[in-house]
């Protein structure tokens, strides 16, 4: 295993989409291509199967170093409000596109971190999405918690309003690891609102346990699993930690390169933490995720409906995901959309009344049909081309890309199918990469992405 870590342990997208963000042909995006997708696409879907929202809540009192993600550090918690109402102005904006009122599958609040908000104005913002929408007969509402900061007041006031499922960011429970990650919370603090959570009704309650983080050794990770069993939850996102210090700014520079594990040490984590998930009950879903069999993700595994997106992985397909807020990526299956991401900026655009959006790509033909392949992968980890709407013109260039790990034995191939092996799990991601023409007409930038292992 250490040899084909080694061969296929390169930057790589983690496929949330296709095409991937540094790959969107912003050229021929408009505002009103994005509004005549998300148009067509409402009319397609709403009846059918409702739409997702994904909120992003920016704001945290103190920089994590490992996190990626777009966030405003500030102690000052008069901004809630203000940012709240712009939301829901942005909120409207996409309700006067629609031809008809809403119906809401699914909703995510993410960050940042939503827990920042104090409970009530969380319940301003949720009554005021359903102003003008309605929710799902089967709604799925999930939430970002802090376990420093989540209160029970936040889990009784949401579980209030529709919300079912949460997750907190566990990452190490190694004091060093902590330190180094500006993130220190003791176990304590992730028993205590895990508890909460169930005794409030919460039906899924998700931890979140990153390895290949500074400091982090394997006997830390297995520490970490050890305490997880205490708790159970209901799944578990399991990621590699994405050092990319070149595209996050200074808060991924707080410690050296040398103080990372190398990819060897890694994969250790990653194979150890694996088998002892799995021998306390858990599946592995897709990549990075595992789930308990009550868990909705792995019957969503079983009924052949697991779904990927810019939230990541769900228990049922949506195809209008709206995203709200400052940085947050919306996705009409026929074109991507991104937010700006100042703060300031978002809201001035808000209140001007112009959907805030400042880059994006609408699908082409063959964007649509390579997408669905990389779904299948990343959901299935098997895809087929025996349809016609599912072959284009370059898949013989694809399947000549995969002849070398076919012969790794990373993935089994027939004439017009193929299926991921059991060996081949941690290379998924390299393995969607040979399908990504927009990556390969390309020379690729190796420091827009992660390392894939």
């Amino acid at each position: 295993m250490c040899s084909l870590v080694q061969k296929y342990n390169v930057p790589g997208p983690r496929y949330t989409s296709y095409p991937t963000v540094p790959y969107w042909d912003i050229h021929s995006f408009s505002g009103k291509k994005w509004e005549a997708s998300v148009q067509k696409s409402f009319i397609e879907s709403n009846n059918q199967e409702g739409i997702s929202l994904y909120i992003h809540l920016p704001f945290c009192e103190s920089m994590c170093t490992f996190c990626g993600c777009h966030k405003r550090i500030t102690k000052r918690h008069d901004v809630e409000l203000p940012y709240i109402y712009s939301v829901l102005k942005e909120w409207s904006l996409y309700c006067n596109l629609f031809s008809g009122r809403p119906t809401v599958k699914e909703l995510h609040l993410g960050g940042g971190t939503p827990t920042f908000f104090s409970p009530e104005n969380l319940k301003v913002l949720i009554n005021g999405i359903f102003k003008r929408a309605d929710k799902a007969t089967a709604y799925e509402f999930s939430f970002e918690g802090h376990p420093n900061n989540t209160t029970k007041e936040h889990l009784q006031a949401l579980y209030n309003v529709g919300f079912r499922r949460v997750s907190y960011g566990v990452q190490d429970y190694n004091e060093t690891v902590q330190k180094a990650i500006h993130r220190v919370q003791p176990f304590g603090n992730v028993e205590r609102v895990t508890n909460w959570a169930r005794e409030i009704g919460y039906i899924s309650v998700g931890h979140d346990i990153i390895f290949g983080l500074p400091h982090q050794t394997l006997e830390h990770v297995m520490t970490t699993i050890q305490k997880t069993k205490e708790l159970m939850p209901d799944r578990l996102a399991y990621y590699s930690y994405a050092h990319v210090p070149w595209l996050k700014g200074n808060g991924q520079r707080g410690y050296r390169d040398s103080d990372l594990p190398t990819a060897e040490q890694k994969r250790r984590q990653y194979e150890k933490g694996k088998g002892l998930l799995q021998a306390l009950g858990y599946t592995e879903i897709g990549m990075d995720h595992f789930a308990l069999k009550t868990d909705a993700l792995y019957n969503a595994v079983e009924k052949n409906e697991l779904h990927r997106n810019f939230m990541g992985y769900t228990a049922s397909k949506t195809q209008l995901m709206v995203g709200l807020g400052a940085s947050s990526i919306s996705d009409s299956w026929y074109g991507f959309a991104q937010n700006v991401k100042n703060v300031e900026e978002y809201q001035h655009l808000v209140e001007s009344d112009i959907i805030p959006i400042f880059r994006g790509h609408i699908l082409t033909s063959e964007d649509e049909k390579v997408r669905k392949h990389i779904l299948n992968l990343m959901c299935r980890l098997e895809t087929s081309w025996s349809d016609k709407e599912l072959y284009f013109d370059d898949l013989s260039q694809v399947l000549h890309r995969l002849v070398e790990m076919l012969n790794d034995g990373l993935l089994e191939m027939s004439e017009h199918r193929l299926k991921i092996t059991e060996k081949g799990r941690p290379f998924v991601r390299n393995i969607a990469m040979a399908f990504d023409l927009r990556l390969h007409e390309k020379e690729m930038e190796t420091r827009l992405f992660s390392m894939t292992v």
